[in-house]
């Protein structure tokens, strides 16, 4: 399938006009960037607490930011996570002094503080049941004794009653429930519990339309460290393409790509700075996905340029190059075109939590596809006239023709410079 027969656009005669455009983006970006004081990490590479709340309904963010902000968390951000049915959101505060146990409890306490100032609390006798921990709960049946185990001894009263309890918060944390329970009659689909079981916790409990799903803490080494490891990927990653062109065509082929490349993801990197995108572990595993799919596009371009290299020796280079781009350039559309459609898809369906993987993809088809023929071919030609190709010619004999009287005109081929009369 083909959707230009034969195109014959001037690529390189076009080459200033797109390298002016890439050179205004990444300008664009660096600056962005400086103004900014670098880019705008994640919790991955910052280092902080990461609380994921599930609420009965659709949460007001507007009211929770502003919550936080009473408490002092002013750097805290929230973003929805998953379907818009599911109600769940992710709120990020910055790092603290220290990562213990004790500071990733003290951060979760916080947003459950802001989240009851602004959903309300329940009667100060009872405890959170959808917050409550497995413990929580057994030392509440223990207390209670619904189950008359009291004259078992402490030991066994005390193993039945964690068991109860585990059972209790599997079943709350699963779906359909997936970590908030709207009405504690619901647990009586958990073996083991009663009705006196559920009594005693309707006496001990309150629901909240909220619920803590995860907490996790990053401490600033293991974010300096991942941000050290990711930069240290990428380069690896190019290095590693620069040998196999190397291997594959010539080094100045790979040169080409990795210039390209480099330019993607400089390019990338600076659109994320300009739209105040965060860097997250996914995002980096886009830029080395884009790494690999830009350079897939400019091998393609480079193995028709080498193919018509051999068969048309004689022929311009510049000229071979935009004829090579325009061979492929159906194939560049139909892979590029469905790769784009795939990664807009996710990007606009997959939710939040991939959002910034998606959308470097996104910018990477883009930009990776257009950086083949843009960037990588246009320093090929500029080497290959200047120190390659040009010099080829000039060590090659031309073809002159030379009369024969009273035969077929024949042609035979001379040195440069001579005056072909055989004198």
């Amino acid at each position: 399938m083909e959707f230009f027969h034969q195109p014959k656009i001037d690529w390189m005669g076009i080459k200033w006009y797109l390298i002016s455009c890439s050179l205004a983006l990444a300008v664009a970006g660096i600056i962005s960037m400086i103004v900014k004081h670098g880019l705008a990490y994640g919790i991955d590479f910052r280092g902080g607490t990461v609380v994921t709340v599930k609420f009965a309904k659709a949460p007001n963010l507007d009211a929770i930011r502003k919550e936080l902000d009473k408490l002092g968390l002013h750097n805290a951000t929230e973003q929805t996570f998953g379907s818009a049915s599911d109600h769940e959101v992710i709120i990020s505060l910055d790092l603290r002094t220290t990562t213990s146990t004790n500071a990733l409890d003290t951060g979760k306490q916080e947003i459950i503080d802001a989240l009851n100032a602004i959903y309300g609390v329940g009667p100060a006798d009872k405890t959170d049941f959808n917050n409550a921990s497995a413990t929580t709960i057994a030392d509440h049946l223990m207390a209670a004794d619904p189950l008359g185990l009291a004259s078992q001894g402490s030991e066994a009263e005390s193993k039945a009653y964690g068991d109860l309890a585990n059972a209790i918060l599997s079943f709350r944390n699963r779906p359909p429930q997936s970590g908030l329970i709207d009405d504690l009659q619901k647990l009586r689909a958990v073996a083991g519990v009663t009705p006196a079981v559920v009594s005693a916790l309707q006496n001990d409990f309150y629901l909240s339309s909220f619920a803590v799903r995860d907490t996790q803490i990053v401490g600033p080494k293991a974010g300096a460290d991942l941000r050290r490891q990711a930069l240290y990927v990428t380069l690896a990653g190019l290095g590693a393409m620069l040998v196999y062109i190397w291997f594959r065509f010539e080094l100045i082929y790979g040169v080409a790509a990795v210039i390209a490349t480099f330019h993607d993801v400089i390019i990338t990197i600076g659109i994320f700075s300009l739209l105040n995108k965060e860097m997250t572990l996914t995002v980096i595993a886009a830029l080395l996905t884009l790494v690999g799919y830009s350079m897939n596009d400019t091998i393609v371009v480079f193995d028709r340029i080498r193919e018509n290299v051999h068969l048309n020796k004689r022929e311009r280079f510049s000229d071979l190059v935009n004829r090579s781009i325009n061979q492929t350039l159906s194939r560049t559309i139909l892979t590029s075109g469905l790769t784009f459609l795939a990664v807009l898809s996710l990007f606009l369906f997959g939710g939040e939590i991939i959002h910034g993987f998606a959308l470097t993809l996104v910018i990477g088809v883009i930009i990776g596809t257009y950086s083949s023929f843009a960037i990588a071919s246009p320093v090929l030609v500029f080497w290959q006239t200047r120190y390659g190709h040009a010099a080829a010619l000039e060590k090659t004999p031309s073809v002159r023709a030379v009369p024969n009287r009273g035969r077929p005109t024949a042609t035979r081929r001379v040195a440069p410079g001579s005056t072909g009369s055989g004198k």
